[in-house]
């Protein structure tokens, strides 16, 4: 059950993120906040909401409630409860209802994606300074009809930190348990997996160059400097409970883009180590009124109440 859960995660943030799984050539990035575009789609923001709000805490929250916290960043009633919907139908949340009140929690297979968003935010960091200088390699060779299956590999290999090399050999820094993320795909001998150190003619940066498009990741760091940098926070968010929600979902849609590449092959001034130290000063300031609004306008529940022996 466990490993099914985790085997799903890239598919339930490829859904909640529209995550590109092609490179070197990859379709245009989808507009977000971060980027300086259009604000990130409701079901981001709502991962991102119950992952501060509800994530540990066997809890659940009113949909009015839900509702009046996105007003605050300028999203509808309308958008919020087709959201709620959607993500019920997706195996993400649970629907309960208690009188004339529903409320909403976290799924087992949602909260395996939040706790990943949290290890990757707060304890994994933004800069790779650990890197021992080997690779996983996965070659695979698949069918051209099986573009589902091509489709779910990539989407696993991209969120364990992998980037093409080339037609059907895939590469990412550091050592990688490739047996898990990919046994409940049935793809068998089709994939093999090898690790090892890069020798010459290969120069590591080049090789880290030809798998991530370093320059868009930059750019990404850079768009969140300018969005939360000097001067006054978005302007779709009404108060500190909007800021921190705006401010957790445009940094979580960066680190999912970043593979975790070593630093000591990076680009001087390479931005992410900048922005995460503005990210960490926002989240703190945000923290105390955001957690002092939450606490007035959610109406939070325990659905335990209700089971036999709760």
């Amino acid at each position: 059950m466990f490993l099914s859960t985790v085997n799903d995660l890239p598919n339930i943030v490829d859904r909640a993120y529209a995550v590109p799984v092609t490179h070197p050539e990859p379709a245009p990035r989808p507009e977000t906040a971060a980027d300086g575009g259009a604000p990130p789609r409701p079901q981001s923001l709502m991962l991102s909401f119950f992952g501060i709000h509800v994530l540990g805490t066997d809890t659940a929250l009113s949909s009015a409630s839900v509702i009046d916290a996105f007003a605050r960043v300028e999203v509808g009633e309308d958008a919020v409860r087709s959201t709620l919907t959607r993500m019920v139908g997706r195996g993400l949340l649970e629907r309960h209802r208690r009188g004339r009140r529903t409320y909403f929690s976290l799924t087992d297979r949602a909260a395996a994606v939040l706790a990943d968003g949290e290890r990757r935010i707060w304890r994994t960091g933004a800069v790779n300074r650990a890197w021992d200088g080997s690779w996983t390699l996965v070659g695979f060779s698949l069918p051209e009809s099986w573009r589902r299956e091509r489709h779910d590999l990539r989407s696993r290999l991209v969120w364990a930190g992998f980037g093409p090399i080339q037609s059907g050999l895939w590469a990412a820094p550091g050592r990688i348990d490739v047996a898990p993320l990919v046994a409940d795909l049935g793809l068998g001998d089709r994939i093999r997996a090898f690790h090892g150190e890069a020798a010459a003619p290969t120069e590591a940066g080049r090789l880290l160059r030809t798998a991530f498009d370093t320059d868009a990741i930059a750019a990404g760091y850079r768009a969140f400097l300018a969005r939360w940098g000097d001067g006054p926070a978005p302007a779709e968010a009404r108060d500190d409970l909007g800021r921190q929600l705006l401010l957790h979902t445009d940094w979580l849609d960066l680190v999912r883009r970043d593979p975790h590449l070593p630093a000591e092959h990076l680009p001087e001034e390479w931005p992410a180590e900048r922005a995460e130290g503005l990210f960490r000063e926002l989240a703190a300031r945000y923290e105390p009124e955001a957690t002092r609004i939450a606490g007035e306008i959610l109406d939070r529940w325990q659905p335990a109440e209700e089971r036999p022996g709760g």
